[in-house]
C-alpha cells in the first residue's frame, strides 16, 4: 500500500484535485489552504504519476510524475502551490 498525502502549502484554496496513477484514479475537490487529505491505494501496474488542479483564479494545471511501480509501498507527499504540484516519493518502498 502506499499512502499519498497531499497538502495544500499555499494561501489560498486549490480545487478539482486529481491524481492520476498506475490502473487508478482519485479525487479531492478541494483543499483549504494549510489542510491536508490523505488517501491509502494499492499500486497494481506500472506507470506515471499525474496530478491535476485548479488555482484559486480557475487556471488548470497538470503535473507530471515519477515513474510508479506495482506493489510498492510507503508515502507519496504531494504540495501544492497555486500553480505548482511539487512530487516527494523519499518514503517509497521499491
Amino acid at each position: 500500500m502506499v499512502t499519498f498525502k497531499l497538502i495544500n502549502t499555499s494561501a489560498k484554496p486549490i480545487s478539482t484535485i486529481i491524481v492520476d496513477y498506475p490502473s487508478a484514479t482519485f479525487g479531492k475537490d478541494k483543499l483549504a489552504p494549510g489542510e491536508t487529505f490523505t488517501s491509502p491505494v494499492k499500486l497494481t501496474d506500472d506507470g506515471a504519476l499525474k496530478v491535476h488542479f485548479t488555482d484559486a483564479n480557475g487556471s488548470n494545471h497538470t503535473y507530471t510524475g515519477p515513474m510508479l511501480h506495482r506493489n510498492e509501498g510507503g508515502s507519496i507527499v504531494i504540495s501544492f502551490e497555486q500553480t505548482t504540484a511539487t512530487v516527494d516519493t523519499s518514503k517509497v518502498k521499491h
